[in-house]
């Protein structure tokens, strides 16, 4: 029988971090919905400098992470945290400016997927993870012609897969930190690699006030806010688990782009959204049970 004291923990330790992972990846869909309207105007380095600018400063302004001293390994991950995840915004806007966005992110989830496979123990695992495969292939649009997608979109996706893979891995080993130091340190490395080129390819044109505004409203919902989120989850989720959890970012990019762009999904999409929440919810249970 379980005990009280295991019943009323049971929210925490699997309901409440996987609401954070599934807000923070509605937050950013919509986020980056909003942003490609944008990419004319400034280009994708200046949506990428305002999304990461703003977010270093806002997250900086509410964790105040310099009130705790860090030691040189946490430095050293919040070095590679922050680079990659800095580079993964700037790809994976990138390959959005080259193909659509619903592969693009298919692509990119790739990077979680890899990670799920690599730290899984158990068959239910991998019955999880072949389901969001599943539920990813027929998201792809197999039926037209492969050559028709932009090669260099596609290598940015893939890039963009990787530093994906390796955001969770040092996350992971980043949210043992204090008062949300990984997210505000992290978010500040990324800016450093960011900002400067958002700058050098978008110029004045960032100086526009209503531009501005619009850049800290996407901030918001693409970085900030979901990267808090999910800090919180690395923090109680199994790594592997975050992963299969994080696999469900093309059918959440699915339904954003229903919501804000107006795009209806076909039969077979909502069965591929179905295989992934059905794999999503199979390694909930499994990390239930193996804390049993």
């Amino acid at each position: 029988m379980t005990s009280p004291a295991s019943t009323s923990s049971l929210p925490d330790s699997i309901l409440l971090p996987s609401l954070a992972v599934l807000g923070g990846q509605i937050s950013v869909n919509l986020g980056a919905a909003i942003a490609k309207n944008l990419f004319p105007v400034i280009g994708v380095e200046g949506i990428t400098a305002y999304r990461v600018g703003f977010s270093a400063l806002i997250l900086l302004a509410i964790f105040r992470p310099w009130r705790y001293r860090l030691t040189r390994k946490d430095v050293l991950n919040l070095l590679v945290y922050g680079s990659v995840l800095g580079l993964m915004n700037l790809l994976i806007y990138r390959a959005f400016a080259l193909i659509p966005i619903g592969i693009a992110v298919a692509i990119e989830v790739t990077g979680p997927l890899a990670v799920a496979m690599l730290s899984s123990r158990r068959p239910r695992d991998l019955l999880a993870v072949a389901c969001a495969v599943f539920g990813l292939y027929l998201l792809l649009p197999l039926q037209g012609s492969p050559g028709s997608l932009d090669p260099v979109g596609v290598a940015y996706a893939l890039g963009a897969a990787l530093c994906w893979a390796l955001y969770i891995i040092f996350g992971k080993r980043a949210s043992t930190l204090q008062g949300g130091q990984a997210v505000a340190w992290g978010m500040t490395v990324a800016a450093m690699v960011t900002v400067p080129i958002g700058v050098a390819y978008s110029g004045t044109a960032l100086l526009a006030p209503s531009i501005a505004l619009m850049g800290l409203a996407i901030a918001m919902l693409s970085s900030a806010l979901p990267y808090s989120l999910e800090i919180f989850a690395l923090r109680r989720l199994p790594q592997g688990v975050f992963g299969m959890f994080s696999s469900a970012a093309p059918a959440v990019s699915a339904l954003a782009a229903m919501v804000v762009l107006g795009e209806m999904l076909s039969l077979t999409q909502w069965l591929a959204i179905a295989c992934i929440v059905f794999a999503s919810a199979m390694a909930a249970l499994g990390a239930q049970g193996g804390k049993r």
